[in-house]
Parts: C-alpha cells; structure tokens; sequence
C-alpha cells in the first residue's frame, strides 16, 4: 500500500503508484464515490478484450447530468471541442475521472501531471501517441463543494493549457513504435 502524508495531489499521487503497477490495465478511481465502482468491469473489458487500449466513462451520453453546476457542464462541453480543434478527435468527456488504460500505454506516457491536469495529459497523450480513445456510458453523481468537491475554477485554464501544451508532445521513438504496434493490435 501506498499513501502520501500530506495531500499532494491527484496526479502526484497517480505518478507515484506506477511504478507498483502488476496488471494489464489501469484504472483511476476517485475516492468520493461521485462514480460507481460497480461500474469498472464495464469499463476495463473493451481493454481485456483486446478492442481498446484506452476507455473513458462517458457522464454525458445522455446529455448533462442535471445534478452538475451550470460551470462544470460549459468547462465540459469547452473541453470536448477544444479537443476536436486540437486532435481532430471527439470526444465527450475529456475530464472523466474514469479513465482506463492498459498499464504499459499509461506507464509509457511519462506524466508530469501534479493536480487534475491529469485528465488532459492522458487525453493528449493517447492521442499524440496514435491511439483512439473508447467512450463508454456511466453513471454519475455530482457532488457539490460542501460535499468535498475539490476541483475549483483554475482548474479549467490549467486543463485547457494542458490540452494545448501536449498538443505538440514528442513520444520517443520506442514510444512511437509502442503505440504503432498497440493501434494496430487494439484499434
């Protein structure tokens, strides 16, 4: 088991667990409970399967959750086309918690991640490295500040600054050849 003293962060904590990774996937796991655990075979078995290299859980297809702050669901619905100017790619929910990964892809993107801009860091990487990203329907229940919400609005210029920052990530060559071989094995 692994624990930080002090709270330092979700990314920090994320890049301090990788090295103590066993299985073929990865998933994050937020511990506030906004997200069913329940829901975790669903989202890890297009990846077992061998069909994806990447999941999210989607919260939004079936639209916003009305339980979500109107400030949340615009950052959202920003994010989503921020990453279709920025890749190409569409996505609905670039700031899921639940992200899924085979363990070697998240092992081979080299996070600096710190705090939230986890989320964007993954997002663009995946995609830098040639890999699509596979969006599956979960459930989803907001949580407010009195309730522990920690994400605050400066988060959201620090995502889109990621999303933009990692937009023009180098993968190494090894890198490079990695995600050939898993887009061609997994796409």
């Amino acid at each position: 088991m692994v624990t930080n003293p002090k709270p330092s962060g979700k990314g920090n904590a994320i890049r301090k667990a990788l090295n103590l990774i066993k299985g073929k996937t990865v998933i994050v796991q937020d511990a506030d409970l906004e997200y069913s655990p329940e829901q975790i075979p669903t989202l890890i078995q297009p990846i077992l399967d061998g069909s994806a290299a990447v999941v999210f859980g989607t919260r939004f297809a079936k639209g916003f959750p009305s339980s979500m702050a109107l400030p949340n669901k615009l950052v959202n619905f920003l994010l989503a086309i921020s990453v279709r100017i920025l890749f190409g790619k569409k996505i609905s929910d670039e700031a899921t918690c639940y992200k899924a990964l085979r363990s070697d892809v998240l092992q081979a993107m080299n996070l600096e991640c710190q705090r939230f801009e986890f989320c964007p860091e993954v997002t663009a990487k995946t995609f830098r490295l040639g890999l699509s990203i596979t969006e599956v329907p979960i459930d989803y229940v907001a949580r407010n500040k009195k309730e522990g919400k920690k994400i605050r609005w400066y988060d959201a210029p620090e995502a889109f600054w990621t999303l933009l920052r990692y937009r023009f990530w180098k993968p190494t060559q090894q890198l490079q050849e990695q995600s050939k071989q898993s887009a061609s094995t997994h796409d």
